[in-house]
């Protein structure tokens, strides 16, 4: 009987701690901020990460070429369908088939 109960307890603390975040989310998701920068953290952390691989790269010659394009490509689609997962796929293929194709 003692086994059971010790395994009832934990099965109540685990379906707890699992139930907790949803429970302690659900006032937020009428929060106005969070709504906000649940539209715009997407692109902001594209641009920051953007920023971040540019800043230590040789942007001469054909590296100008292959990485604009890749940016340019990454960003119109950002833009034009918002999947964040297809825009970044897409432009690292256009990057690095241009990579290819100029050395």
């Amino acid at each position: 009987m003692a086994i059971a109960a010790v395994v009832a307890v934990a099965a109540a603390i685990t379906w707890g701690l699992r139930a907790l975040p949803f429970a302690a989310l659900a006032p937020l998701r009428q929060n106005a901020l969070l709504a906000q920068l649940r539209l715009t953290m997407p692109l902001g952390i594209m641009v920051i990460l953007t920023i971040y691989t540019m800043s230590g790269v040789d942007a001469t010659g054909t590296n100008l070429v292959t990485y604009g394009a890749g940016i340019v490509v990454t960003a119109a689609l950002q833009l034009w369908k918002r999947h964040v997962s297809v825009s970044i796929l897409v432009g690292t293929a256009v990057h690095m088939a241009l990579t290819a194709w100029l050395g």
